[in-house]
């Protein structure tokens, strides 16, 4: 760390462990309500990126228009958002880490593809927004990870170079994208195990949570 250093972070699963709710969100829009004959493992793996990139890479581009796209959207969120808020919570030890890394003066951005309004019902209902000096969701990108445009927007709005940002993430397309935009990653491994990392040369450690030594000694060690 030095004293340009900035943190990214990922929000599903990174700041919050919700992965299991957008699974059950996308399986009943998808097999119940679309039709689409998909196992739940199979509705995992597709999951990513923006709505519109999941429908059309399971659909086809130009299956639905862009209204129905958009009010699929809409069920889908909504659905999301009404099964997990009464079990929304930081994941353990972000908190302090957060709180410890404001007092130390680093910057610190959402760069997720989650839409704007998740990330609001997120950063507002459990109150650190204010801990964010910068928010990038998937509206403010043309192209999804592994793309690295997320990830490049947000150290730009930091003022920071990439080569300084420390990114946050639970997903291998999350990784691979801070890997395409040059920055280092620290794994969460709330959706995946450590194993399904070992392609990229960017990780530079592993946690299962916030409480980890990892990070509860960060600081001290940089100090």
């Amino acid at each position: 760390m030095n004293n340009k250093t900035a943190f990214l972070f990922d929000l599903n699963g990174t700041v919050i462990d919700d992965m299991h709710y957008h699974a059950e969100a996308w399986h009943e829009i998808l097999t119940k309500d679309l039709g689409a004959d998909l196992t739940w493992d199979e509705v995992k793996k597709e999951m990513y990126g923006k709505n519109r990139e999941v429908l059309e890479r399971i659909f086809g581009k130009g299956h639905f228009s862009d209204d129905k796209i958009e009010r699929l959207s809409l069920d889908k969120e909504k659905y999301y958002q009404k099964a997990y808020k009464p079990h929304l919570k930081l994941i353990a030890g972000l908190q302090d880490f957060l709180a410890k890394a404001d007092t130390h003066g680093i910057k610190m951005a959402i760069a997720s593809a989650a839409i704007t309004g998740n990330i609001d019902f997120v950063v507002d209902n459990v109150d650190v927004r204010h801990y964010f000096d910068a928010i990038v969701s998937a509206d403010d990108v043309s192209t999804s990870k592994p793309d690295p445009e997320t990830f490049l927007k947000a150290a730009e709005k930091l003022q920071t170079a990439p080569k300084d940002c420390l990114v946050f993430e639970d997903a291998p397309k999350g990784v691979e994208a801070a890997q395409n935009a040059g920055m280092r990653c620290v794994v969460i491994t709330t959706a995946h195990p450590a194993e399904d990392f070992k392609q990229y040369d960017n990780v530079v450690g592993f946690i299962a949570d916030y409480t980890d030594p990892y990070i509860t000694n960060y600081f001290s060690e940089q100090e």
